[in-house]
């Protein structure tokens, strides 16, 4: 359960330490005292939205502290392990953090998290039921997830999505290969001139380059071999050539080393001359001779290199590219073959992929056939005691064509909130107030099943008032045994019921508005009660109505110290007598 929540420099408040206890919790205050102002702040700490707008004026950085007891919560134990966070003497507390440039940082434990994983924790350990939540209960999606959530048929929804989705890609696969197809049906005799022209040259890669060369060698034969001759003539082809000169050096070096031994090395070097100059003359007199005036080489080298320009030019601007067009060409052309079978081997896919759908779209609307009629008897248990004795709940689930990715069927809630009247779709029927008391009812149902610790209702309470206030505290009461329960209210019958109340009031300090609690008790908090009544606080008569209210929700602590009594199993609640 949540046992503090302290905020720090968050809208108008400049430090408040909020304390809560077991049971049920109630937070009052005037209009614009900062009540909303503090919910707001515990859903920034549970994941939500930060935004440097929440920052006090003239503070660089907001923070929002919350320190839970998890006694009662090995798993949650378990699943900080995995995230990496210690937890010691089972307590849990989470912290975020909003600096003026709109930066935000979470903690837990003092190990620094993500606002995913601070959400996916906070979502363990509070379920917040703000305002403007009665009002999506309206929509079918909400209903749906909360039918699917009541009758644990949470994961087979989402197997059901899964096989949807699957079967959705399998038949985009097909309409884009059928796309494709007919498209190269239509371009058939193009993309064959394209294959034809392309593939009939027999490119290879560097071909181009290769030929530039050939054909400049081609183009200069008699220079070349007038070159290489001329060469060859100077190493070694006259009396006075290179080589023969040589001769005369190595009678000198020969002369040097016998005077001298130590000058071998010069000898070394002469050897290594010596053999290379022949190595080149050689290599000369070679390619002298092969090097052909070939005028018919000629001629078909430069028609090669016209047919790959007229090649690049069209398909280009490279040979490589030219290579890759014949390529994908060939591909789209062999789909109009090859597409047929594909298309058949989808087709055969899509079968079984819209067989396995409907086979999970069937077991997900047993599992909500069930789960209606439970869920339609447990609201209507419930109901009575929040002032709608004649309402009645109905989960119809009218059939779709075919299964889709919510399921083979659409989730409606419809209701009957007075005698005599037929079920019809609760947007139609229900105000504000028989709004919020349907959800009181859904919300206290579903935390029996999800095991959420604490409960937090903002001003669920809307439109209500009399004895209905009184009804809908009571139910309130009774979900504290087994919930930790944090009602934000201005209603003074149910705050009577609380088992711990706080005043929020708002002051100036420094010149600036803030916001500040206290938890009342004794005649404090009969001031309180007698504010919410609408009287003069100081007179005797509001003082004796709100201590009347309160004699009548009298707490009993010793109650609150022993573990709750287990609550009835949901899933066995027999359905109630139609009227």
């Amino acid at each position: 359960m949540l046992t503090e929540l302290r905020i720090k420099n968050f809208a108008i408040i400049e430090s408040l330490t909020l304390p809560l206890a077991r049971g049920f919790n109630v937070l009052s205050g005037e209009t614009g005292a900062g009540k909303s102002i503090i919910v707001g702040a515990l859903g920034l700490l549970l994941g939500e939205r930060a935004s440097a707008d929440l920052i006090r004026t003239g503070t660089d950085r907001a923070s929002v502290e919350g320190v839970f007891d998890t006694t009662d919560r090995p798993d949650l134990a378990r699943l900080l392990d995995e995230r990496g966070v210690e937890v010691e003497e089972q307590t849990v507390v989470l912290k975020r953090e909003i600096a003026a440039g709109g930066r935000a940082r979470a903690w837990i434990n003092g190990t620094t998290v993500t606002a995913g994983v601070l959400a996916e924790v906070g979502r363990l350990l509070v379920n917040l039921h703000g305002q403007h939540e009665a009002q999506t209960l309206l929509d079918g999606d909400s209903q749906r997830r909360i039918l699917d959530a009541f009758g644990g048929a949470t994961a087979q929804a989402e197997r059901v999505r899964t096989a949807a989705d699957t079967l959705h890609t399998l038949r985009d696969e097909m309409r884009t290969l059928a796309r494709r197809r007919a498209e190269a049906e239509r371009r058939a005799d193009y993309l064959r001139h394209v294959v034809q022209e392309i593939e009939g040259a027999r490119l290879t890669i560097g071909e181009d380059d290769r030929l530039e060369e050939e054909a400049r060698r081609l183009e200069h034969a008699e220079e070349l071999r007038s070159l290489a001759g001329g060469a060859h003539e100077l190493l070694e082809g006259s009396e006075d050539a290179v080589l023969a000169a040589l001769a005369q050096l190595h009678k000198a070096l020969g002369s040097l080393q016998r005077i001298d031994p130590s000058l071998g090395r010069l000898q070394e070097l002469y050897d290594g001359a010596f053999y290379s100059l022949e190595e080149l003359s050689r290599e000369l007199e070679e390619y002298e001779g092969r090097v052909e005036l070939d005028p018919d080489r000629l001629e078909e080298v430069q028609r090669r290199r016209d047919l790959l320009f007229r090649l690049c030019k069209k398909y280009g601007p490279g040979l490589g590219e030219v290579i890759e067009t014949g390529r994908t060409a060939r591909e789209e052309l062999d789909l109009v073959d090859s597409a047929g079978f594909d298309l058949k081997s989808l087709e055969q896919r899509e079968a079984a992929a819209r067989e396995e759908l409907v086979a999970e779209a069937a077991t997900l609307s047993e599992m909500r056939r069930a789960a209606a009629e439970r869920l339609s008897a447990a609201v209507e248990a419930v109901l009575p005691d929040l002032g709608m004795a004649d309402g009645r709940l109905r989960v119809e689930l009218p059939p779709r064509g075919e299964p889709a990715a919510t399921g083979a069927e659409d989730v409606e809630f419809r209701v009957a909130l007075n005698l005599g009247h037929d079920a019809r779709p609760l947007a139609r029927v229900a105000s504000g107030g028989e709004l919020s008391r349907v959800m009181l009812a859904l919300k206290t149902i579903l935390a029996r099943l999800d095991g959420v610790p604490t409960l937090v209702f903002d001003e669920v309470d809307a439109g209500i008032g009399g004895r209905v206030g009184l009804m809908v505290g009571e139910t309130m009461r009774r979900v504290a045994q087994h919930h930790q329960v944090f009602a934000i209210s201005h209603l003074p019958q149910l705050a009577a019921r609380a088992h711990h109340h706080i005043l929020v009031a708002k002051g100036a300090k420094g010149g600036v508005t803030t916001a500040d609690v206290r938890v009342l008790a004794g005649d404090e908090r009969v001031v309180e009660v007698a504010r919410m009544l609408g009287g003069d606080p100081e007179s005797q008569v509001s003082r004796a109505h709100a201590r009347e209210l309160l004699d009548t929700a009298a707490v009993d602590t010793a109650k609150l110290q022993k573990p709750a009594a287990p609550e009835p199993s949901l899933a066995a609640a027999a359905p109630r007598r139609r009227r």
